[in-house]
């Protein structure tokens, strides 16, 4: 799938399914790309992993064939935002969107003039992506993380900026953000659920795309009947620890 295929697949809110990436494991990145996954999401925010790391990956998802690769960025920046979008990215996840404000900052990020403010130099995402701006623009994805309370407040606003693609709820800052002592705090479970739900909301009104990081493949089936666009599975990491775990469990056995 190309990105400009994507983005035509989620402004049309078609049901997808990606992974996370926090590991700095190409060749672990371009095996997991290959498996069918619509997008894997490389994390540059929370992630192990640098630039060259999110450079690689990038690559390493291209070279999979069958997955578009879109980077969650550190923060809402236009020098982390373009970084991400010249190695490659497909599309951005923002977190920290509080308003329709940073909404729209974020937006001006992802697009070059005279619809936003990136810089041209798209070293390698040129090569695939565009290489005309206005090209670009069109292929390019902007999704606005809601998981703070400020952003759960003005979650109908921030739908309905002008450019914003989607919303992506980060469940762990969600929580917190509900009043979660942790995150999965089941003492704020009913205030988190209505949460997830108002997002959801908030996003089918706007004709926007709803996404949603989840633990495994059943909560991710279980949100997209639940009206989610697209939802996001778990993460290298996690997996690896739980794949050795449950071998040494059963040699233990």
């Amino acid at each position: 799938m190309s990105a400009a295929e994507f983005a035509r697949k989620l402004r049309a809110r078609e049901k997808a399914v990606g992974y996370w990436v926090v590991l700095d494991n190409p060749i672990g990145t371009e095996r997991i790309a290959r498996l069918g996954y619509d997008y894997v999401a490389v994390d540059a925010q929370h992630g192990l992993l640098g630039y060259s790391g999110l450079l690689n990956a990038m690559m390493a998802i291209d070279a999979g064939g069958r997955s578009v690769g879109l980077t969650r960025v550190e923060a809402n920046d236009p020098a982390a935002i373009g970084r991400a979008l010249d190695a490659g990215a497909g599309g951005v996840i923002v977190p920290l969107v509080d308003s329709a404000e940073d909404a729209r900052a974020a937006v001006a990020a992802t697009r070059y003039p005279p619809r936003g403010r990136r810089s041209y130099g798209p070293m390698r995402s040129g090569l695939r992506i565009g290489p005309r701006p206005a090209e670009a623009d069109e292929s390019t994805v902007l999704l606005a993380m809601i998981e703070t309370p400020q952003g759960l407040a003005n979650v109908r606003e921030i739908c309905a900026t002008e450019g914003v693609d989607g919303v992506y709820v980060g469940p762990s800052d969600l929580c917190l953000a509900v009043g979660g002592a942790f995150p999965g705090d089941p003492a704020v479970a009913d205030e988190f659920e209505q949460a997830v739900a108002d997002i959801q909301q908030a996003a089918g009104e706007a004709g926007v795309a709803a996404g949603i990081h989840t633990p495994d493949g059943a909560t991710a089936a279980r949100r997209l009947e639940q009206g989610y666009t697209f939802a996001s599975v778990a993460c290298d990491l996690v997996h690896l620890e739980r794949a050795a775990g449950e071998h040494l469990e059963a040699v233990q056995r």
